[in-house]
């Protein structure tokens, strides 16, 4: 098969992360409550369907907590839905390892 390497397409984020401190009693919750693929906030069409399909609707924001996605306003447009996902960094949390 050749080479190695990690399964997946080059342009998503690595999921390797550091091993666990032993001396941390909340290590394995804490890398239990790391959002998927490392998105903080996301969107979603109000009405259903695919994200590209019918750019001029509205969107509904949605922002990881630490535990689950929970609603947080919503967007006019695609365009604007987008704006808004890549304008916050992530910030670091208790629960982050």
């Amino acid at each position: 098969m050749g080479k190695h390497s990690r399964p997946g397409p080059p342009n998503q984020p690595s999921r390797a992360i550091p091993h666990a401190d032993a001396d941390d009693p909340l290590a394995a919750y804490r890398k239990r409550r790391r959002p998927p693929l490392d998105l903080y906030r996301r969107h979603r069409p109000l009405h259903g369907g695919g994200s590209h399909l019918r750019p001029k609707e509205p969107r509904a924001l949605e922002e990881w907590n630490g535990f689950s996605y929970e609603p947080a306003g919503t967007a006019p447009t695609l365009a604007d839905a987008e704006r808004w996902v890549k304008e916050q960094i992530p910030n670091t949390h208790d629960w982050q390892a």
